[in-house]
């Protein structure tokens, strides 16, 4: 089994054993930038949108209304089978649900207007190529939506943020920032248009919960926090609880 096999089979079941629980997840359920997302969509009459990375399926629950077809695509079959489920019971006949990578996927070229990767692109192993194969599916204008947790960039803060993530997640790879994120886009052959930033308040209790990060790492993860040098606490707003801040990227680029 290579590398970025051995990877995506621990994301594949570390996210399917919580299928729920991200279905569940508020901070997934909710956020200012889905008005945004669904805007895009109602750009492109008839759209056919692809949900890459799709977990519980919250990006494809508020797009499908506006779409012709939605996608939604994971490595996880546990949270496809969530989607299924929550598509019949919403009434959303032209939400359909498909395993693949985002590095290697199944569809033909030019096949979409819309690709839309929300808190999940931190995960992909090789985001170069993720983002060739996002280029190859897109039709000629299609705009590629980009929506995740982001790297400040600084050394001393990158560190905590990184370190923080892997010891809740294992199968996290990276938190990217803005500016390398702009290049990674760019380097695919997409033409970045806009971005917007937002911060996003994590409280740690459920942070923890809906990733079921075992106790030792837990001590761990608020052991980092405790002896973190007082620009990354006030940088991260970390609270007594462990709760604290991250950055949120939007990004949009056109085919």
């Amino acid at each position: 089994m290579t590398e970025a096999a051995s990877h995506q089979t621990g994301v594949r079941d570390r996210f399917g054993a919580r299928a729920e629980a991200y279905l569940h997840s508020a901070v997934h359920a909710q956020g200012p930038e889905f008005e945004a997302l669904r805007a895009t969509v109602r750009d492109y009459p008839a759209a056919r949108v692809l949900d890459l990375g799709c977990g519980a399926g919250h990006v494809s629950y508020q797009v499908a209304p506006l779409a012709a077809e939605v996608v939604a695509c994971d490595l996880a079959p546990e949270m496809l089978g969530l989607v299924a489920q929550q598509a019949v019971r919403q009434e959303l006949g032209n939400l359909h649900s498909l395993c693949a990578a985002a590095e290697a996927l199944p569809f033909s070229a030019a096949s979409y207007d819309l690709v839309i990767s929300r808190y999940s692109a931190h995960h992909w192993t090789d985001p170069g190529r993720a983002l060739a194969e996002v280029r190859r599916v897109l039709r000629p204008g299609g705009q590629w939506v980009l929506v995740d947790v982001i790297s400040p960039g600084p050394a001393l803060l990158d560190t905590h943020l990184q370190a923080i993530e892997v010891l809740r997640d294992p199968s996290h790879v990276r938190d990217y920032s803005a500016a390398q994120w702009l290049d990674l886009t760019t380097a695919a052959g997409l033409r970045p248009q806009r971005q917007a930033a937002s911060r996003l308040r994590l409280e740690f209790a459920s942070w923890v919960a809906r990733m079921a990060t075992p106790e030792v790492q837990r001590t761990a993860i608020r052991a980092v926090q405790e002896s973190a040098a007082r620009e990354v606490r006030e940088y991260f707003e970390i609270g007594p609880d462990g709760s604290f801040s991250v950055d949120v990227l939007t990004l949009w680029a056109t085919r």
